[in-house]
């Protein structure tokens, strides 16, 4: 099991009003240096849908992110895994959160793209008084929910 740190900066703004935390890179995202870079993730075709804003390279979807006041970044600092999955991640070390919404305090809620994301928060950050949110998995291994289900709750939460 390889030992990774994340590699990228949250993508976060001074009017930033929510925060949408992840648990930690896909290697395809390693590999594009991008949030939700897997082709099959529907991270970025659900807030397509529900925005109609354009995400075809980074520099739409940081605008979208802008446009619609929504910071993103991920739950893990670093970790150990052998694959993309969040089942293996282990020895986990969570990004500092606090600091964050100290440094970005229009932040008024966090909604996690799944329940791991979720899981690392509630063990580390139990404590910060902030509205929490769980958004469907963007991945495509979810398939509990069509893409048009998982949009309809990111819109409500999102509020968009």
């Amino acid at each position: 099991m390889e030992k990774l740190s994340h590699p990228f900066e949250p993508i976060i703004f001074e009017d930033s009003k929510i925060l949408i935390l992840g648990s930690f890179p896909s290697i395809k995202s390693f590999e594009n240096s991008f949030y939700y870079s897997h082709p099959r993730n529907q991270f970025w075709k659900i807030l397509h849908k529900i925005t109609s804003y354009p995400v075809n390279n980074k520099d739409q979807k940081i605008w979208l992110l802008k446009r619609y006041k929504l910071g993103l970044w991920d739950i893990i600092k670093s970790c150990k895994r052998s694959n993309s999955l969040d089942s293996s991640l282990k020895e986990i070390k969570a990004n500092d959160i606090k600091t964050l919404l100290k440094n970005y305090p229009s932040i008024k809620k966090i909604a996690f793209t799944g329940r791991k994301a979720e899981e690392i928060y509630n063990k580390f950050f139990k404590d910060l008084d902030i509205p929490t949110f769980y958004l469907p998995s963007p991945s495509s291994a979810y398939a509990k929910l069509s893409l048009e289900e998982k949009a309809k709750i990111y819109k409500e939460i999102l509020e968009l």
